[in-house]
C-alpha cells in the first residue's frame, strides 16, 4: 500500500474512533420525543379513532355509490 493511502486510512480510522469515544461518554438528555412521544402517538390514534367513529356511525352517509335506480331520466326536450 502506498504511504499516502496508508496515512489517509489511519487518519480516517483514528477520527472514527475519536468520534465514537466522544459520543459514548456524552450524557443522553431526553428530548421532547423521548418524554412525550408515546403519549402524543396514543393521543393522536385515539382522536383519529373518535373522529372516524363519529363520521361512520352518526352521519347519514349512503354507502351505495351506484346511481342505478336512484336517478330517473328527465323528459327529452325537442
Amino acid at each position: 500500500m502506498f504511504p499516502v493511502a496508508r496515512a489517509a486510512q489511519s487518519l480516517v480510522a483514528r477520527s472514527i474512533r475519536h468520534t465514537a469515544v466522544r459520543q459514548a461518554h456524552r450524557k443522553h438528555e431526553p428530548n421532547f420525543h423521548d418524554k412525550y412521544g408515546t403519549t402524543v402517538l396514543l393521543g393522536g390514534a385515539a382522536m383519529f379513532s373518535a373522529v372516524w367513529g363519529y363520521v361512520l356511525t352518526q352521519l347519514k352517509i349512503e354507502w351505495g355509490f351506484s346511481p342505478v335506480g336512484r336517478i330517473t331520466p328527465s323528459e327529452w326536450r325537442e
